[in-house]
């Protein structure tokens, strides 16, 4: 299974109303390739199976997504994730942990 496979699987597992980090995602997998896994997700042809929308970035700050910020904000908003300034409030509330 190539790396993009496993940044697919891995997301997959991230329930709604969850959000995980690019850094997160990679450290799960043994890595420190945090923006190979951004690559991955930008080119995910799983979407909406595999929630991209739900990663972001280590500071809470939405980050890279392919259809546009407002976009992953409207769809984090849709699972109960409150955002405001383009960024994940009470977020250590809704990290999920691998």
């Amino acid at each position: 299974m190539n790396f993009n496979e496993k940044v697919y699987n891995l997301c997959r597992k991230i329930p709604k109303g969850k959000i995980s980090t690019y850094k997160g995602v990679a450290h799960a997998l043994n890595s420190k390739a945090y923006r190979a896994v951004g690559n991955a997700l930008n080119k995910n042809p799983y979407a909406p199976e595999v929630p991209c929308h739900r990663i972001v970035g280590s500071s809470g700050n939405l980050v890279g997504f392919a259809s546009g910020l407002r976009n992953k904000a409207r769809l984090l908003r849709k699972e109960g994730i409150e955002i405001k300034n383009n960024k994940v409030l009470n977020f250590e509330d809704v990290l999920y942990k691998f």
